[in-house]
């Protein structure tokens, strides 16, 4: 699995956050999705990575920077074909690695409170993080749930 840092212009990037958009609007009241477009995610304190086998996309995920010590993860995704094969445990571990390269203290993340979530938060947690109240611009949100690790 290759990791690369994308520019959000190819099509099996654009159609695999398409399928991301759809689906957390799908889980989410509008108030509680919070799932950036293409279009957000090209700002530049975010940096979108995507992982690939050979030439299929198998997932991505992105860094925001909240501040010069704090991070975010954002629009983490597998492809539905790709699932339970450790693409994001990749992603993640990836995102950790770079969040301490760039001296954050802190990395954040927003999920879906809902069971359809489980699955992201049991990975989180696998790799340290644990609940915390709602940081940056978020607020108290029965759908969200807010995670941390200190790094």
């Amino acid at each position: 699995m290759q990791i690369i840092v994308d520019d959000l212009e190819g099509q099996p990037i654009i159609e695999l956050l398409a399928e991301h958009l759809q689906d957390m609007q799908s889980l989410s009241p509008p108030e509680s999705a919070h799932a950036l477009d293409i279009e957000a995610l090209k700002a530049p304190d975010i940096t979108f990575w995507s992982a690939w086998q050979d030439e299929e996309l198998l997932g991505c995920g992105a860094l925001k920077e909240i501040s010069s010590t704090r991070g975010e993860i954002k629009s983490m995704r597998t492809a539905s074909a790709h699932h339970r094969k450790g693409v994001a445990s990749m992603l993640v571990n990836n995102i950790i690695e770079i969040s301490i390269e760039r001296g954050y203290k802190q990395l954040y993340l927003e999920t879906g409170s809902m069971v359809e979530f489980e699955a992201a938060r049991l990975l989180y947690t696998r790799f340290g993080f644990s609940f915390c109240p709602p940081f940056s611009d978020y607020e108290e949100d029965p759908d969200s749930l807010f995670m941390m690790r200190q790094l």
